[in-house]
Order: structure tokens, then C-alpha cells, then sequence
């Protein structure tokens, strides 16, 4: 029986799992020193302004904080000027911050699980969380030259971030955050993103993968059908949080051996008020009958373990070890698992 990191790289390769990944079983997430030192909400806090100047919620009954755009919080007031209001943060961080964190990960068991820094967010969300969505969308119609500039600055930024990571925290994965669209559509052309992003995130993917990387999961938990193509040129290896309205039976057969997919369930049809477990279990069932192990990572559509509603993460872990004892006989028991893998982040 494959141990759940050898499993989950069977799928994210399209090889030969011998059942499926289950949801952040062979992931251990950890952060990384820039988010500690940027501000950011605990549940039900409001107005929290972070090392960007960007201002933060974090709303009750939500998965995550989010910008606040009032013409008052608004970071880029004039994209033409876009240098006089955007400051990157410093990337210099203590010695003792870095061994901290490599100590966390220093007590994963690497045959069991992915070490795997925590990014977020991605070039797409620095964006618009700085100028503001619709502001973000025009910008990138009308003024494409100071947008490719903006992004240029801040793939900068991430390629040294990633320095960092890559030389104090040695991982083998990574986790990167960056929504591409909402659950019907993506936010763009296939054209006008692979105009501004496709090549940003080639380089720092790259850099990732040419530092010790075995994996890029990339999450985007949204429609992105479109972008998958993108998304195999950009390096990512699992597209995590791709949602239900993506056909993913038929995307996981289409790209089996190019590109994994990790998701499937939706936080509006699992993760609600009412929930029961009876209802889960036969969403979850119905869905690994259309897909593949090969290519499927069954997992909440959100970009982090744990769920809003208390016990509806464990629940859809638990109905994916009874199709696994029921379609492939390995019992949950079997499965060796690695500590801490379900411990609650925060992330935006």
C-alpha cells in the first residue's frame, strides 16, 4: 500500500494510485515570515490594515478574510502612478523566525507527507486586492502597459520571497494561492491571461521547481476549465479548490498525466448550515464514481483543511476512506498518516 505522499503524487501524475488522495492527507502546510509580519484579521475582525496597506475583514461565516474597498482604503488611486502608492514590504527577516519555522517542518515524516510553504496571495489577487477589482479589470483593458509594470514588480517580489523560502525552509511543494475566477466563469479571456500572467508565473514557478519543488499546487477555487491549459505551461503540477462546474470527469480524463485536480466540493453544497452526514456521504460517493483516482484529489473546493461549519471537513474525509475501503479495500486503519496535517490556518 502507497504511503499518502506516494499516493498523492501517483495522482497528481496520472500514474497508478491505489486509491484516492484524500483531501490535505499528505500535505503539511506551513507559513512563512512575511505573513507574520503583515497584519491580517482574526475571525469576525473588521478593518485590519496589512504591510501593503491594503485593509482586511474577515466576515463571520466566511472561509477567509477579504479586501475592503472603499474609496478611503483604496491603495492604487491612479494606475499611471501606480509606483507612488504601491510599497512592497520588506523580505529581511531574523535568523530565528526561519529556524522556528524550519523546526515545524523539521518534524514532518517526509515519507508521509509534502513539506509545503503556504503563498498567498498570487499575482492576480495582489492586484485587484490593491487597486480593487473592477477597478483592476478596466486597468487591464485600458492600461496594459502600467499593469504588465504593477505585475512585473510583483513577480519581483515573489521571486524573492521565494529565495527565502527555498534556502531556509527547503520545501518539496508548494501551496499558492491565486483565484482566477467565480464558480461560473473565469475573470478573464484565456488570451488576456496568458497576455499578463503566464509568463510571471513560469518564472516563479520555475524558480520553485529548479530550488527542490516537486510539486506546485495552485489554488484557484473557481471555474478555470478554460486555463487549464495555461496552467500545465505554467508548471502547476494540482490545480486545488477546481469546483464542480468545471465537468470534472470529463477534465480529469481530457488531462490524466498532464495536470492533477484537487476539489470537487463546492462550500455551497457541503458546507452549510443543515449539513448532514448522510448527504455528504452520497455527494461524495456520486462524484468518485464519474472521476478517476489517476487524476482526481478529492478535496473541499476552499483553500486551506478544515470547513466553516464544524465537522464537515472530517465528514467528507471520512466518506473518501469508505469509497476507498469499498471500491479498493484499504481500510482507513491501514493508512499511516502524518500529525498536524489538519490543523486550522489562516490565510486571504
Amino acid at each position: 500500500m502507497l504511503t499518502p505522499k506516494e499516493n498523492y503524487y501517483q495522482a497528481a501524475k496520472g500514474l497508478n494510485p491505489d486509491r484516492y488522495a484524500n483531501q490535505y492527507e499528505a500535505i503539511r502546510l506551513i507559513l512563512h515570515p512575511a505573513l507574520f509580519h503583515s497584519p491580517s484579521p482574526s475571525y469576525g475582525q473588521e478593518n485590519v490594515k496589512n504591510a501593503w496597506g491594503v485593509t482586511y475583514s474577515y466576515p463571520i461565516g466566511t472561509p477567509g478574510a477579504f479586501p475592503v474597498h472603499r474609496p478611503d482604503t483604496i491603495v492604487i488611486q491612479d494606475i499611471e502612478h501606480w509606483q507612488d502608492y504601491v510599497h512592497a514590504p520588506s523580505l529581511e527577516f531574523k535568523d530565528e523566525e526561519w529556524a522556528m519555522l524550519k523546526e515545524i517542518l523539521d518534524k514532518t515524516d517526509d515519507n508521509l507527507a509534502y513539506r509545503t510553504p503556504f503563498v498567498a496571495p498570487g499575482l492576480f489577487e495582489q492586484c485587484h486586492h490593491l487597486g480593487e477589482i473592477q477597478n483592476t479589470m478596466i486597468n487591464l483593458y485600458e492600461y496594459p502597459d502600467e499593469m504588465h509594470d504593477l505585475i512585473k514588480y510583483l513577480t519581483e517580489y515573489e521571486l524573492k520571497l521565494a529565495e527565502g523560502i527555498c534556502k531556509n525552509l527547503k520545501p518539496n511543494a508548494l501551496f499558492h494561492h491565486d483565484d482566477w475566477g467565480s464558480r461560473t466563469s473565469t475573470f478573464m479571456s484565456p488570451e488576456m491571461f496568458e497576455d499578463f500572467f503566464v509568463e510571471p508565473y513560469k518564472e516563479v514557478y520555475g524558480y520553485y521547481k529548479s530550488h527542490g519543488c516537486e510539486l506546485i499546487i495552485h489554488h484557484s477555487d473557481s471555474y478555470g476549465a478554460t486555463l487549464v491549459p495555461d496552467m500545465i505551461e505554467m508548471g502547476i503540477d494540482v490545480w486545488q479548490g477546481c469546483m464542480s462546474s468545471n465537468d470534472l470527469p470529463n477534465l480529469t480524463r481530457k488531462y490524466c498525466g498532464q495536470i492533477g485536480f484537487m476539489g470537487g466540493f463546492d462550500g455551497a453544497d457541503f458546507d452549510y448550515e443543515g449539513w448532514t452526514r448522510e448527504d455528504i456521504r452520497e455527494k461524495v460517493f456520486k462524484l468518485l464514481d464519474a472521476c478517476t483516482p489517476k487524476a482526481f484529489i478529492p478535496c473541499v473546493a476552499q483553500g486551506g483543511p478544515g470547513s466553516i461549519y464544524d465537522g464537515v471537513y472530517d465528514t467528507i474525509m471520512e466518506a473518501i476512506d469508505d469509497y476507498n475501503e469499498t471500491h479498493f479495500g484499504i481500510k482507513k486503519d491501514e493508512i499511516q498518516r502524518a500529525p498536524l496535517q489538519y490543523e486550522k490556518i489562516g490565510y486571504m
